[in-house]
């Protein structure tokens, strides 16, 4: 069977009616600096996110999310609900990062370190292995169903659904010891005769639900993701500027484009150095022809560079037809990085970064909140005494038990009276009700400051304050 295409196969369709099914996009297979660059960036986050389930620490995996016990296990640290407000700060740092490297560098999230685009390109493969390059894979599906274009079709299914499956359940290994999902999945006869497995059905719904979806995805929906489901691209136009980073047709040199032979002089003919070999446009993984200009499906991945810099080899000319570069250098050939917009991105991500790991290594997993007791009086007298009540709340974000005492302090010789150390289990968050007390002629204010200090009795790191109002009567005059 010949490899070569005829002209209505070799012109991809470039307009369509929107209530049209979406044909099919075959990858032309392409080697060069920006697909290395893409191994050396994928292939390590591929590597991160296949091991972390399965590495322990203290016994533990070394990220476990437990909704269950609402506890989230990153590394060595421990973060309880009470910690959502780190989770959301995080949130921000990401978002202002993203920010930053839209801003100079474009899209390359997009095209080298998104999940989206790294399976994608994994299943490309998968499909390249088995079915060949562009031209074969079009000649395989015009072809009939025979024993070939079975067998390459299953495999290549086969093969796609396992690396779901193997994504399905890595993901669900985050919120559940994969150990014990995989072995959860494994049948066995129960006492009764019946074929079991020990997997929770809330754990087999969604570890089948991201194999489903990995699937689609990447072996089916593809660009569609990127074009139609992802909200980035639609407001990446407003990070951009002039000196922004991004994949660029030259047009004062491409222009007019034309074929010819390598020995021919292109100015000889009128023509630009585009030979409108389609190349750019047989590798894009989005369909696209970056030759009409910036569009927002570019997800800047430069195969579309590697490959006219491998046609431009071919004819002896100048690489960098199509290249990473700015409207500016295209313009005045004059590019400019540091700009006010990027250095405020990255001194902001800067700033909130250092005082977010500073607070991570400084945190204190104990908390206490003092509430005022509202179904008692704002005070009450007991003898020569003023008394206030109030509800602490001793919050154990520990990994181990602790006991407790607490003291306070504050504006007057405040002293406790009902309280009694106590031994709180981890992750527990234990109520008592305090009473304080102050001798009434201490007091020469309606107000004062009081300060409940809780303490750990066999960890004196542990160590957590709360400030809070003592109320008392009108001083007598």
């Amino acid at each position: 069977m010949s490899d070569k295409l005829s002209p209505e196969e070799e012109q991809p369709i470039r307009y369509r009616n929107l209530y049209e099914k979406p044909d099919k996009i075959y990858i032309r297979k392409i080697s060069g600096f920006y697909q290395s660059i893409r191994r050396y960036t994928g292939i390590p986050l591929i590597v991160v996110f296949a091991l972390l389930p399965w590495l322990t620490i203290d016994g533990r995996p070394a990220v476990l999310f437990d909704l269950p016990a609402r506890q989230f296990h990153v590394l060595w640290l421990t973060f309880w609900p009470q910690d959502f407000m780190l989770l959301a700060w995080l949130l921000i740092i990401s978002a202002f990062s993203l920010f930053a490297v839209t801003t100079s560098l474009g899209r390359v999230w997009c095209g080298f370190t998104c999940p989206q685009t790294v399976w994608t390109l994994i299943f490309f493969s998968v499909e390249h292995f088995f079915e060949g390059d562009r031209n074969k894979q079009v000649k395989l599906d015009n072809s009939p169903w025979n024993f070939n274009k079975i067998w390459r079709k299953t495999a290549k299914h086969a093969v796609w659904l396992a690396i779901a499956f193997a994504t399905g359940a890595t993901f669900i290994g985050y919120f559940l010891p994969v150990r014990e999902l995989l072995s959860g999945m494994l049948p066995y006869w129960g006492e009764s005769g019946i074929l079991t497995f020990d997997i929770p059905p809330a754990a087999a719904f969604w570890t089948f639900f991201f194999t489903a979806a990995t699937y689609l995805n990447a072996g089916y929906m593809r660009e569609q993701v990127c074009k139609y489901m992802c909200p980035y691209a639609r407001f990446q136009s407003v990070m951009y500027d002039n000196n922004t980073l991004a994949v660029y047709y030259d047009v004062a040199r491409g222009e007019p484009r034309g074929a010819r032979k390598p020995k021919d002089d292109p100015k000889e003919k009128g023509l630009g150095d585009c030979t409108d070999c389609s190349w750019c446009v047989q590798v894009c993984p989005v369909d696209i022809d970056i030759r009409d200009g910036l569009q927002y499906e570019c997800i800047n991945c430069g195969l579309c560079v590697d490959a006219c810099n491998a046609v431009m080899d071919k004819m002896n000319y100048d690489r960098g037809l199509i290249r990473f570069t700015s409207e500016v250098e295209l313009q005045t050939g004059k590019f400019r990085f540091f700009r006010p917009r990027v250095i405020g991105y990255v001194l902001a991500v800067v700033v909130m970064a250092t005082a977010f790991i500073y607070t991570i290594s400084s945190r204190t997993p104990l908390s206490v909140d003092v509430i005022r007791d509202r179904g008692a009086r704002l005070y009450r007298i007991n003898g020569d005494d003023v008394q206030n009540v109030y509800t602490v709340k001793i919050n154990n974000m520990d990994n181990s038990a602790h006991s407790y005492t607490l003291t306070v302090s504050g504006d007057y010789p405040f002293r406790v009276v009902n309280y009694r150390k106590v031994e709180i289990m981890p992750g527990e968050v234990f109520t008592v009700p305090v009473r304080v007390a102050v001798e009434r002629k201490s007091l020469d204010s309606e107000k004062a400051r009081l300060v409940m200090t809780v303490t750990s009795l066999d960890d004196e790191s542990l160590v957590a304050t709360e400030t809070t109002n003592f109320l008392g009567p009108v001083p007598r005059k």
